[in-house]
C-alpha cells in the first residue's frame, strides 16, 4: 500500500451513501405531501365555485327563499360535490341569510359561504 494517496474507506462511503438515502427520502415525501396540498387546494377551489353558484342562482331566481334546508349535488370541473343550504331570519325581515356548505365527494366540508338575500321590489 502505498501512503500519501488520498482515498475513501468502505466506511465512509457507506456513511455518505446512507445521508443521501436519507436526503432522498425526505424528498420523495416532501414531494407527496405537495401533491396532497395541491389536490385539497384544487377541491376547496372548486366547492367554493359550487357555492357561489348555487347562491347565484338564488339571486337569479328573484324569489325570497323559503327558510329551512335544502340539499343537492353539483359538478364543477368533472367532480362530484354536495351542497346543503340553510335559510334562515336576520334582524331585517326584508332579508334572508343562506349559508352554504359543500362538500367534496361525501368527504369533511371544504367550502361554506354565507350571503344575504334580500326581498325584491318592483316586481
Amino acid at each position: 500500500m502505498r501512503r500519501g494517496v488520498a482515498a475513501f474507506t468502505l466506511l465512509e462511503v457507506l456513511v455518505a451513501l446512507a445521508i443521501v438515502g436519507v436526503a432522498l427520502a425526505a424528498a420523495v415525501r416532501a414531494s407527496g405531501v405537495s401533491v396532497d396540498s395541491a389536490g385539497q387546494v384544487r377541491d376547496r377551489l372548486l366547492a367554493t365555485w359550487v357555492a357561489e353558484n348555487r347562491l347565484a342562482e338564488i339571486n337569479a331566481r328573484r324569489q325570497f327563499p323559503d327558510l329551512g334546508t335544502r340539499s343537492g349535488a353539483a359538478q364543477q370541473a368533472g367532480r362530484n360535490f354536495t351542497w346543503e343550504e340553510t335559510v334562515g331570519t336576520t334582524p331585517n325581515a326584508d332579508f334572508r341569510r343562506v349559508e352554504i356548505r359543500v362538500r367534496a365527494s361525501g368527504g369533511n366540508v371544504a367550502a361554506t359561504l354565507v350571503g344575504y338575500v334580500g326581498t325584491v321590489q318592483g316586481d
